[in-house]
């Protein structure tokens, strides 16, 4: 028998970590040999997560007291700006590891579009320049043969993988692209904060980050890459009151001689035989909850009223394949395993 790859979890302790392990418990090419984890540090994870009672995994420990030796791949479910000087110090200590990084810390390949967003400059250049933008459907090649992949938002994963095709093949206007994206409470993360309580996001909806989320900065660079030239959509992000999952509207403007139809023939043939990627039949309207605890993504296209316009709808589980599936995808790629494994189950449903 093969010997399994051994993987560490940084940020155990997170809805991201915590999916994590939900998905490399049963895979079957994987061992959890660390987690690692801040206030929760000491702790079983079945303390912080009951669901995982009686899994034999490894007790929370900080990262300075992670154990690097026979570990293959780290995944590192850090918060945006801590990630850089952890994987540099990992990487010093053993450079062939692999790192798949669920930060935004190295999905930006210019470092003066990383200080604009975030506030302050890189880190680590070298490795920030040596990256590969992990969204496999798109990005295959580049991924397979990375040591350090960078995780795309989830976000930002629901608009590329239907834009970013019907960028390249000329059929819409790079210069006119219409993004309303609502996202479930998970996406905000674990810690607790007022705005997030029950009582304040229960029973309506609220836009944030209007025109200054920093996931807009991930679909300029790879809009502007598909398209040939500068592309800056408008993004407006909404917080809707369910646990998981991301739905986003998209509103294009077509090229000369394109129709509603032929954007959906080009997502078709984009997609064909990809695993989790699901183009429906044109006019049909994809629903969040057929997703929901799965790693697919299911999109839509349906014409508008202008006859210059269309309307793409793209609908996937923010924790799945918006970060911890595609983690693990982006996992089997690079270690040579088929993409599915450890993926395949269904949506949950209701």
């Amino acid at each position: 028998m093969t010997a399994p790859l051994n993987v560490a979890i940084l940020g155990a302790s997170g809805y991201t970590g915590s999916e994590l392990v939900r998905l490399l418990a049963r895979h079957p090419r994987v061992a959890i040999r660390a987690l690692t984890a801040d206030r929760k540090a000491g702790q079983a994870m079945a303390d912080v997560f009951p669901q995982f009672a009686g899994l034999d995994l490894p007790r929370l420990v900080t990262i300075a007291e992670l154990d690097l030796a026979g570990v293959d791949l780290v995944f590192c479910a850090l918060p945006h700006g801590t990630t850089q000087t952890v994987i540099k110090d990992l990487f010093a200590k053993k450079p062939e590891l692999k790192v798949v990084d669920l930060s935004a810390d190295f999905r930006l390949t210019d470092p003066e579009a990383y200080a604009t967003w975030y506030g302050h400059a890189h880190q680590a250049l070298e490795l920030q320049a040596e990256a590969a933008f992990g969204l496999v459907e798109l990005n295959r090649e580049a991924i397979r043969g990375a040591r350090l992949v960078a995780n795309p938002g989830c976000h930002s994963s629901t608009s590329i993988l239907p834009v970013v095709p019907l960028l390249r093949a000329g059929l819409i206007d790079p210069a006119n692209i219409v993004i309303v994206s609502s996202t479930g409470m998970s996406g905000a993360g674990r810690a607790a904060k007022e705005e997030m309580l029950f009582s304040e996001v229960s029973e309506g909806v609220h836009a944030y980050g209007v025109g200054k989320h920093r996931h807009t900065s991930e679909l300029d660079q790879e809009f502007g890459k598909a398209a040939g030239r500068p592309s800056l959509a408008t993004f407006t992000p909404q917080l809707l009151p369910m646990n998981r999952g991301i739905y986003a509207n998209i509103t294009v403007t077509l090229a000369a001689g394109a129709t509603a139809e032929r954007l959906h023939e080009a997502l078709a043939a984009t997609y064909a035989g990809e695993p989790f990627v699901q183009v429906l039949p044109f006019g049909k309207v994809p629903q969040s909850r057929h997703v929901r605890g799965s790693n697919n993504v299911q999109l839509g296209v349906v014409a508008d009223r202008g006859p210059d316009r269309a309307i793409v709808i793209s609908t996937l589980d923010n924790l799945v394949k918006g970060a911890s599936g595609q983690a693990v995808q982006n996992m089997n790629l690079i270690s040579g395993f088929p993409e599915t494994e450890g993926l395949d189950q269904l949506a949950i449903f209701p």
